[in-house]
């Protein structure tokens, strides 16, 4: 262990730059994903006809292989290509469905008398939506956003094998020459990368069942 210790020393700059990257590609997917995933499980609970389709759909695509995603991904011209964007596109796929199915389950188990004092109180459906369901729904909403952004650090790894960079990039250059130094140097700091996300994510998702609660 003491060998390892200093070889990741030794390799410290390229571990931090690598890590940079790894963590900027999970930061913009997941940010997009909850751009569209809040947006559109909020529709879900207005429109229920549409929530088992929309979600089956988007469990559907979720069992897709990442590698074979990527496959698909990389002729489809705008988003497609070797880089980044592919990445990016690909993880936002995979982050959808928890942010979507945690907005949408998070809304709908709002207690109906809640919901009903609020329209007694003459509130319209926004200000019932801005000041009575989110607030009520975001510690189930914040879980679908942990789980999202450990999941898409899992699957940044696999990013580097559509050259869009991170720790990946080690692990697979470790595969191809067979260093097992190497490809610890990328999955034990993707491991606490996603161990720091989930223990962020998680203080914030209690501080939000605190607040509800008080």
């Amino acid at each position: 262990m003491s060998g390892l210790g200093s070889y990741f020393w030794e390799r410290r700059a390229e571990i931090a730059a690598l890590a940079g990257q790894h963590l900027a590609l999970v930061a913009v997917s997941t940010a997009l994903a909850v751009a569209v995933g809040l947006p559109l499980g909020i529709a879900l609970t207005r429109r229920p006809r549409l929530a088992r389709p929309v979600l089956g759909f988007a469990s559907v695509v979720q069992t897709i292989p990442s590698l074979a995603l990527f496959g698909f991904l990389i002729p489809l011209p705008l988003i497609g290509g070797i880089g980044a964007r592919t990445a990016i596109v690909a993880l936002v796929v995979y982050a959808l469905l928890p942010i979507l199915r945690n907005t949408y389950a998070g809304i709908t188990s709002v207690d109906p008398a809640t919901v009903e004092a609020a329209v007694g109180l003459g509130m319209t459906p926004g200000e019932r939506l801005r000041s009575v369901e989110l607030p009520l729904a975001l510690p189930v909403v914040l879980a679908g956003v942990r789980i999202a952004a450990v999941v898409s650090i899992g699957l940044a790894t696999i990013a580097a094998a559509v050259g869009a960079g991170g720790l990946g990039v080690l692990i697979y250059r470790g595969i191809a020459i067979v260093d097992s130094r190497l490809i610890l140097a990328g999955a034990v700091p993707a491991a606490l990368l996603a161990l720091a996300v989930d223990g962020v994510l998680g203080a914030l998702e209690r501080r939000g069942s605190a607040w509800r609660v008080s």
